[in-house]
């Protein structure tokens, strides 16, 4: 019995040292496991911040006087500026990591100059109905990549914060048309030229430019869809082409509306024709 004991006593503790290492490498599994989940965490949110803002040139300081029967629609202009840009940046935090190195030039600085010369050349227009129209606005349209992630200022000057080359242009008429077949399709858009009712004389000269700026619209659309072939998800065409292309013809559409409501009955429902398709 005497000897027997310090056997059984030796084997008691191989067994324990045993269930140590166990629970040991369990312990050095879970640590490494949270480890890892900590860090893919963290990555992700450096991912996150990772994204960039947009920085605009502010409108408002470079306006003249605005006169009292402008200053509703400059002031609502002014705050679509900012609309614009917390737009684009919301969608700079939603796309990083897509696309190749031209995409955010592509999907999102260039789309947001459209939008902004557009929406610039209404505050002129508002102001030149009743005073000098301001020239020149168009030059405070293009944004740029705020690398440092600062603040964007837009038409009123403040601060907004994210949570948001032309081919041959079509004339007139043919407004609806398409341009040269790329890999990826063709956009075609509803005519708006043959919806239109008799354009009085006095219309017909900006209802003319702005029935030819919808063609280079989809021209500039049809090239943006040929030179990125195969960028971004599956949702890239209608977020980076046909969104951004839709925004610019309300706005085109709703010109030519204003134009023709000046002297006679303005139309109405022509926004119905500004979304358009990807024809394979």
């Amino acid at each position: 019995m005497s000897r027997a004991l310090p056997k059984y006593n030796k084997r008691r503790v191989v067994m324990i040292g045993g269930a140590s290492a166990v629970v040991l490498s369990a312990a050095v599994i879970a640590g490494s496991a949270l480890a890892g989940e900590t860090h893919n965490n963290a990555q992700n949110a450096t991912t996150k911040a990772a994204a960039n803002t947009v920085n605009c040139p502010a409108v408002a300081p470079s306006l003249p006087a605005v006169p009292a029967s402008a200053k509703a629609e400059v002031d609502r202009n002014l705050a679509l500026l900012d609309t614009q840009i917390a737009e684009a940046n919301k969608r700079l935090v939603d796309t990083v990591g897509q696309g190749g190195p031209n995409f955010v030039q592509n999907a999102i600085l260039g789309p947001l100059k459209d939008k902004r010369v557009a929406t610039v050349n209404r505050i002129a227009t508002a102001i030149g109905r009743t005073a000098a129209k301001p020239q020149g606005l168009d030059a405070l349209a293009p944004c740029t990549l705020n690398t440092a992630g600062g603040a964007a200022a837009g038409g009123t000057g403040a601060a907004t914060a994210a949570p948001s080359a032309a081919a041959t242009a079509q004339a007139g008429g043919a407004a609806s048309g398409t341009g040269a077949a790329t890999a990826a399709g063709t956009i075609t858009c509803p005519d708006v030229a043959s919806q239109l009712p008799a354009v009085p004389v006095t219309a017909k000269a900006e209802v003319d430019r702005n029935l030819t700026l919808l063609g280079t619209q989809i021209a500039e659309a049809n090239k943006r869809l040929a030179d990125t072939v195969g960028q971004g998800g599956p949702n890239f065409v209608q977020n980076a082409i046909l969104g951004p292309l839709k925004d610019k013809r309300v706005s085109t559409i709703d010109r030519i509306a204003i134009s023709i409501g000046r002297t006679a009955a303005k139309p109405t429902g022509l926004d119905t024709l500004a979304a358009c398709t990807l024809t394979k």
